[in-house]
């Protein structure tokens, strides 16, 4: 049997936030399995247990730069050890000019962008220079620069959640009411063809061992997992969700009465999966004055 440790209890508390005998448990049940004792801990406690997959850990900000006629367009992530940083007008300035030199550029990824021109030095140079103005690590994390079937719009949430969309037909309004949309509800992907497989499945497993624990007999688990994973794609397709703006509307209704389409759509969350550092500073006073 695999070994619990206390590191294990503590990032399975972290990510689900249930009780630390719980999680040891649910470990133990689990043989170390990290993914599927979060599993258990949902079946025990509800989506409470889910609650990390949202959380934020890094700091940072989004820039966007698209083109006069939204035909080219980018979004970038660019991180920061605080936000302190990430609200300085050098590091925002430099976010957003980088936004406009990927959307110009057709570098395939981040070792690609970081060589690119930028203030008559390349991106890296730039970068450097600004960490040993700042006096902060500064990382470009990831960017989209989509492939343009119509028109690009975006919206930028605090300058922590930013959204670019190309939206085919419709008009100006309705390409910002649904990038809004999009940073308010989350989306995973358009339509249910665009969520990974491994989350169905996750859902239908969680759905039958709740129904099994309710006393569900085995002839109705099937019928009450394929319920529970067409609600859960409901809730996580931008296609199937009520707009935020008119309960009475899907977003697929609200394109279809303007005679629109999504081609398609990206949302960064900045810090998402980025685990931070936690800092005891009582604990480093307290070393530094035993010296």
């Amino acid at each position: 049997m695999a070994e619990i440790t206390a590191a294990m209890v503590k990032e399975l508390r972290e990510r689900t936030d249930a009780p630390m005998m719980d999680c040891k448990k649910a470990l133990t049940e689990a043989e170390g399995d990290m993914t599927r004792a979060e599993e258990i801990l949902r079946v025990r406690f509800g989506n409470k247990a889910s609650k990390a997959a949202g959380r934020v850990a890094a700091e940072g900000t989004v820039g966007i730069s698209i083109s006069a006629d939204g035909k080219t367009g980018a979004l970038v992530e660019v991180n920061s050890e605080t936000d302190f940083c990430a609200k300085n007008e050098d590091f925002v300035k430099f976010v957003n000019e980088l936004a406009g030199v990927i959307a110009a550029s057709d570098a395939a990824d981040v070792e690609a962008v970081s060589a690119s021109p930028m203030r008559g030095a390349t991106v890296e140079e730039t970068r450097a220079q600004l960490v040993g103005k700042i006096g902060e690590n500064i990382t470009i994390r990831r960017f989209v620069r989509p492939a343009v079937q119509g028109k690009l719009a975006s919206y930028v949430h605090g300058s922590k959640i930013g959204v670019i969309l190309d939206l085919v037909g419709g008009d100006d309004v309705l390409a910002k009411d649904i990038a809004m949309h999009i940073a308010a509800a989350k989306p995973k992907a358009l339509d249910a063809s665009g969520i990974d497989a491994s989350l169905i499945e996750a859902e239908r497993r969680v759905a039958i061992e709740k129904a099994k624990e309710a006393g569900k007999p085995d002839a109705m688990l099937e019928k009450i997992a394929d319920g529970t994973v067409q609600k859960f794609l409901k809730e996580v397709t931008l296609l199937s969700q009520t707009f935020v703006k008119d309960d009475k509307l899907t977003i697929e209704q609200l394109l279809k009465s303007k005679g629109a389409s999504v081609a398609s759509f990206t949302m960064y969350t900045v810090g998402e999966g980025i685990e931070k550092a936690v800092v005891d500073y009582a604990a480093e006073v307290a070393a530094a004055a035993k010296v």
